[in-house]
């Protein structure tokens, strides 16, 4: 038996033996359980009418005992205060009453109120003189039964009685309180539909504390809650009003929506979604993923590097950078976004400068890189860094480069703290006679380079021809726990002044100078670099 249920049934016989009067709330869900706890009840009732209620059928045992525990379940999980069910007639006969028992303290629920009436219930406000009591010693029975199934001594089992409701009197109520205190009762529920408290109080007065005595005062609520203190009561339970209190804002909530088919008349009498969050315990589910997810489970980030301009591009980026030029009709931006979005990454940053307020889709964490201008890639890639959340592995990337998903799938799934992608195709671009970043490895592109773990030993423009293993194409990947880490080698780089306008390649570069292994992922071609006039035209075809 779990040490929380202890703790819960210990509360709840102290809240029974307790010298002053206290409370308990009704709940009828997790969510409202918490909202009574938070509110500073020490219990909770777990009432019959709004556990039915909320699955929108009548008080009358319509809903399976069995659907209540599961609820019941819910609330016990989302609480640390104790609850006291509601469980009608027991839900059977002495049989019943001793496998709910057994149930209810598997699922941590500290006590049960039984009322001695026949099963199916009725409400106790529906014609409650027309409803049977059940025989006393049956009733009886069922007390024996419940307390020889418990298996801790503090869990309690309370005694409703319904004499009062079904209009037999003062005697009947007293009669059957004591028998069912001999049965082992830990409590009575003295019940009264009356608007008045008169009968709850002469039967106090003529119990003379055999038993704590617990109130339901629904229907004599005017009645000041000092007249429940001066005659000694144990307990008093609110006992449905959560669950009417939220049907009244849920209906006027709704006729809103209905007549104004908006949702300005209602936002500002809603909590915000955070709230809901907040109550569901948001909060401990993302620290608890820190503590026993890998990073690698907790997705992953992009980050594009797109302040530049693109002044080879000429009027095309006279009043837009190049990431936002078109291309087969989209910006190249969104087409940079289509392909991480197919590889599953949703988290994209893009570092913004030149003409910025041109970039705007949505979806984007937008990152303002002032200092475009007169700085290079690494200005902004550090604005990037310290703009990104941290717990989340990053691929870094050009805002200007055209490339098949697998690319940056390969960098995502690899267990490389750091890594770069390389392309073994690197001929094109000589014969091209375009400027490229060319990258040497520890190993070429071969048979054997599939098994072997290929570190990246230096990238430049002006690699000999002989050491050239492919040409880097601008993607980066940095695991969460390197992000600090390389945000401060661009950091000690930028204080120095020469380096205000160093590229990536000289980041990577000095990474590896200090001993940090880049990982090299090779792949050939399925990617375009947008340098020039006709690259925007052979993109159209990529």
């Amino acid at each position: 038996m779990g040490k929380l249920f202890l703790e819960k049934a210990k509360k709840f016989r102290s809240l029974l033996n307790s010298p002053q009067l206290e409370f308990l709330c009704e709940a009828h869900n997790g969510i409202s359980a918490v909202i009574a706890e938070e509110a500073g009840f020490k219990g909770i009732w777990g009432s019959g009418l709004s556990l039915s209620a909320q699955f929108g059928v009548r008080d009358n045992n319509e809903a399976s005992w069995t659907q209540v525990l599961e609820m019941l379940e819910f609330m016990s999980d989302a609480t640390r205060v104790p609850i006291l069910l509601d469980g009608d007639t027991g839900y059977g006969n002495f049989n019943n009453m001793r496998r709910l028992v057994k149930k209810l303290e598997q699922r941590e629920i500290a006590a049960v109120c039984i009322e001695d009436k026949l099963f199916p219930k009725t409400n106790s406000f529906i014609q409650g003189q027309a409803q049977p009591l059940a025989d006393i010693d049956e009733f009886c029975g069922k007390i024996k039964a419940g307390k020889d199934a418990q298996r801790h001594d503090d869990f309690s089992i309370v005694a409703r009685v319904e004499a009062f409701i079904a209009g037999w009197g003062l005697a009947e109520a007293l009669q059957r309180a004591e028998a069912y205190r001999e049965a082992g009762a830990d409590a009575v529920l003295i019940h009264s539909a009356l608007s008045m408290p008169d009968e709850v109080l002469a039967f106090k007065r003529e119990w003379a504390d055999r038993l704590p005595v617990v109130i339901v005062p629904t229907k004599y609520y005017s009645t000041p809650t000092e007249v429940f203190r001066d005659h000694g009561f144990s307990l008093v339970i609110w006992a449905n009003h959560l669950l009417r209190a939220s049907i009244a804002a849920m209906q006027q909530t709704a006729r809103s929506l209905a007549s104004d088919q908006n949702l300005f008349s209602v936002e500002d009498r809603v909590v915000p979604v955070a709230e809901v969050f907040r109550l569901q315990g948001a909060v401990e589910l993302q620290q608890a993923e820190k503590k026993y997810l890998p990073l690698r489970h907790l997705g992953i980030q992009a980050l594009v590097l797109a302040a530049s301009r693109g002044e080879e591009l000429g009027e095309l980026t006279e009043n837009r950078p190049k990431t936002m030029v078109s291309v087969a009709g989209r910006p190249l931006l969104a087409h940079i976004v289509a392909a991480l979005n197919a590889t599953g990454i949703k988290n994209i940053s893009v570092v913004r400068g030149y003409k910025k307020e041109a970039v705007n889709l949505p979806n984007l964490n937008l990152i303002d890189n002032d200092d475009y201008a007169a700085s290079g890639e690494l200005v902004s890639l550090l604005k990037g860094l310290q703009g990104i959340q941290p717990e989340q592995d990053l691929i870094v990337c050009y805002g200007d480069v055209l490339f098949n998903k697998y690319i940056v799938q390969i960098l995502a799934e690899s267990r490389d703290p750091l890594a770069v992608a390389i392309d073994t195709n690197w001929m094109e671009s000589v014969n091209r006679d375009r400027q490229a970043d060319y990258a040497s490895c520890s190993m070429p592109h071969s048979r054997e380079s599939f098994s072997t773990r290929i570190r990246l030993q230096r990238i430049g423009t002006e690699i000999s021809r002989s050491d050239i293993h492919g040409e880097w194409m601008g993607f980066f990947k940095i695991a969460a726990a390197e992000i600090a880490a390389v945000a401060g080698v661009v950091e000690r780089m930028l204080s120095e002044g020469d380096q205000r306008w160093a590229k990536l390649p000289d980041l990577l570069n000095l990474l590896v100078e200090k001993g940090n292994r880049v990982g090299v992922y090779y792949t050939t071609g399925h990617w375009l670099d947008v340098d020039s006039l006709d690259d925007v035209v052979h993109a159209g075809n990529f």
